[in-house]
């Protein structure tokens, strides 16, 4: 079994205390009255691994399956905690998360292999081929083969875009000192303070003090 205490319910009826696995629902279970999915999942069940997003304990996880002709809507929310390394001060935080979902699935379908050629001298000069633009990809599409859903990936994708670029542990974190490496959170270091200025300042003062213009 996958995560704890699964769900499943259809449309906005109550539980039926169906326990099954969120992570791959069935096709002909998601009508267009809807299919609802809960539970908790851990970031092992999603294949995360560290270099993508730690996952303190569980996941929860809310979902609504709809079948839309032959596309799935994907709605749901995901709230957690996510254990993160400060940009500053490379100490680890918590950091609390909670994102919605809104994705669709396409089932995927092999291209057709192409029709043979044939010689016919009494048709006429084909037209020069026009180059089409491929069509800019949609990030929130994803394709499925089967008769189950596999949601995995893209939970597991959806959290790694959720994730900040530069997560800090506040916003006025005082990082390490350069040169010492000592956490500036937990005071000041014993380094000698920095000359003030720029080094054009520094070059301006200097020539100053021995009488020479400043703009030289």
């Amino acid at each position: 079994m996958i995560g704890n205490s699964n769900t499943l319910e259809w449309g906005s009826s109550s539980p039926l205390g169906i326990t099954m696995d969120l992570l791959t629902p069935k096709i002909t279970d998601i009508t267009a009255e809807g299919l609802s999915l809960s539970g908790d999942l851990t970031g092992e069940e999603l294949g995360l691994t560290d270099a993508d997003v730690t996952i303190r304990g569980t996941l929860a996880v809310g979902l609504d399956l709809r079948a839309v002709e032959r596309t799935i809507c994907v709605t749901g929310v995901l709230e957690g905690m996510a254990i993160r390394q400060c940009v500053r001060c490379l100490n680890d935080f918590d950091d609390p998360m909670a994102f919605s979902v809104r994705v669709a699935y396409e089932r995927e379908t092999k291209a057709a292999p192409p029709a043979a050629k044939r010689d016919d001298s009494r048709k006429k000069r084909a037209a020069p081929a026009v180059e089409i633009e491929p069509e800019e990809q949609n990030d929130d599409l994803y394709y499925y083969v089967g008769d189950h859903l596999e949601l995995a990936p893209m939970l597991r994708e959806q959290l790694i875009l959720a994730s900040p670029m530069h997560p800090l542990c506040a916003k006025e974190c005082l990082g390490l000192c350069a040169r010492c490496g000592k956490d500036l959170n937990e005071g000041p270091c014993h380094c000698a303070a920095e000359p003030t200025g720029g080094p054009f300042q520094v070059l301006r003062s200097a020539k100053k003090k021995l009488g020479e213009p400043a703009d030289r």
